[in-house]
């Protein structure tokens, strides 16, 4: 396999997620790296950990390309005795380059929202809002299931796509309750809810969902649609990873050039087990 120079591969990227797309308070692009610098061996991962960029070296990695930034707030100081510094210490002195798409892989079509919808067995898929009224994609997207489900059916056809995570699925609305809209939002996604209703959804499948937000929605559906599902953080943004692979390497052969590619292996949500999970009230009835 033939090396291509960092700035082929970073060209390429920015035209599958354009940084101007990113929102205003996002640091996506090339975080370390020379773009001279040969790439022959591209790692994707949702978190740069130290854990992960230690997995890149050992593949022989030359770039890694990850969703989340690993500098996105004000940073004083890169020495190893924080985890940060340790982390830009480590990708400098292994020559490995890192890149972010995060906000521009979230409103870019095919991104992270188009494969959540996959996962969730969506058809007529559309932009679940649009943004700036240009007609740009914003964040999620909304589409129809091939034919009703129940609830739990839904989640349980969903939980064997997805990547399996300590904190599972949490689910609030009727398990026997039929579902056919769906709209999704990977990542964090409490801040989404009237779109959400102006689309019609019967269930929205999203993350990071904070108590207040959730229950007041679900307050305001008076027990209805829409129904909520909060499959994780690390998980609903992990099934990018191969949609992104997929894109790099159709961009780069359209230019006569290629790599060799890696999936991270590792979990990186942070959250390794969970005691006294219940879906009863605290007296012991069923809810």
């Amino acid at each position: 396999m033939n090396a291509v120079p960092l700035r082929e591969v970073v060209a390429a990227l920015e035209r599958l997620y354009p940084p101007d797309t990113a929102a205003s308070w996002d640091r996506v692009g090339l975080v370390s790296g020379a773009l001279d610098q040969p790439v022959s061996l591209v790692h994707f991962a949702v978190d740069p950990t130290l854990a992960v960029i230690d997995e890149a070296r050992a593949a022989g990695a030359d770039l890694l390309l990850t969703h989340h930034p690993l500098l996105l707030r004000g940073v004083h100081s890169v020495a190893t005795t924080s985890a940060k510094g340790a982390s830009v210490t480590s990708l400098i002195v292994n020559d490995i380059a890192l890149y972010v798409a995060h906000t521009n892989a979230d409103f870019a079509s095919p991104g992270v929202c188009d494969a959540l919808a996959s996962a969730c067995a969506l058809v007529d898929v559309g932009p679940l809002e649009v943004v700036d009224g240009l007609g740009r994609l914003g964040s999620g997207r909304v589409g129809s299931l091939a034919r009703p489900q129940t609830l739990r059916e839904f989640v349980q056809q969903l939980s064997t796509v997805l990547p399996q995570a300590a904190g599972g699925i949490r689910v609030a609305g009727p398990a026997n309750a039929l579902v056919t809209r769906v709209a999704v939002v990977g990542g964090a996604g409490d801040g989404m809810f009237d779109a959400v209703r102006a689309s019609g959804a019967d269930v929205y499948v999203t993350a990071d969902l904070r108590h207040h937000p959730a229950l007041e929605a679900r307050e305001e559906a008076r027990g209805g649609t829409p129904y909520l599902v909060d499959a994780g953080h690390w998980a609903t943004e992990w099934l990018w990873l191969r949609s992104a692979r997929m894109e790099l390497l159709r961009e780069l052969a359209g230019r006569g050039t290629s790599l060799d590619t890696h999936i991270c292996t590792l979990r990186t949500d942070p959250w390794d087990f969970v005691i006294g999970a219940a879906t009863s009230d605290i007296t012991g009835g069923t809810s």
